[in-house]
């Protein structure tokens, strides 16, 4: 019987986990982003 390869599995852990996190970081830079540029658009109008 084969026996498991624990190493592997944690690595595939690791990398969805890493994964996981960059989207979560890319998420919060297009927020960032749209609140940044809602927010200029608001100035622009308001200053008009």
């Amino acid at each position: 019987m084969a026996k498991p390869n624990y190493s592997f599995e944690k690595r595939q852990k690791e990398i969805a986990k890493r994964k996981k996190k960059e989207e979560k970081r890319q998420k919060k830079l297009a927020k960032n982003a749209d609140e940044d540029q809602s927010a200029s658009v608001n100035d622009e109008a308001s200053s008009q």
